[in-house]
């Protein structure tokens, strides 16, 4: 029995093997492994201080402007000049969340908690680039138009 699954096994394995060589999307187009690959162009930041539709709950929101030179470490947060709850009213940009007040125990401090203090780990700029991979992402709201109208249609 061994003398039949073994060499069974080894050749689905290569077969499996040869044809998911054949399917792998990569980034790297008809370039050979063996070669530099030449990168895209990057794209240029939205800069037009509008503010985003977000495609989830809890999404972090998108930051709609240039962050270039801003200084975001143990010393400053230039994000914070604008986005404190002492500027907005000069600066006009959104406060921060209340929950970047919080600390682990749920406590509400009088500054940001040191764990929300460094705002690019979860907001990002946005560049104007064509994707890099398809995506068929439906955003919650489009998910839930889809059901009423399937719930429409069955009744």
């Amino acid at each position: 029995m061994k003398r039949i699954l073994i060499p069974a096994l080894f050749t689905c394995l290569l077969v499996t093997t040869a044809v998911a060589q054949q399917h792998v999307a990569t980034l790297r187009g008809g370039t050979p492994l063996d070669t530099e690959a030449s990168p895209p162009s990057i794209g240029k930041v939205v800069n037009n201080d509008l503010r985003q539709s977000r495609n989830y709950p809890e999404q972090p929101p998108l930051i709609p402007h240039t962050i270039d030179g801003y200084q975001i470490d143990t010393n400053a947060n230039k994000c914070l000049q604008c986005h404190s709850r002492a500027a907005t009213e000069f600066s006009q940009a959104p406060m921060v969340s209340i929950t970047h007040f919080m600390n682990r125990e749920n406590q509400f401090l009088a500054s940001v908690t040191p764990r929300r203090y460094f705002c690019t780990q979860c907001h990002v700029t946005q560049k104007e680039v064509r994707e890099l991979v398809g995506n068929s992402f439906i955003d919650v709201d489009s998910v839930l138009d889809i059901a009423r109208q399937s719930n429409r249609g069955s009744d």
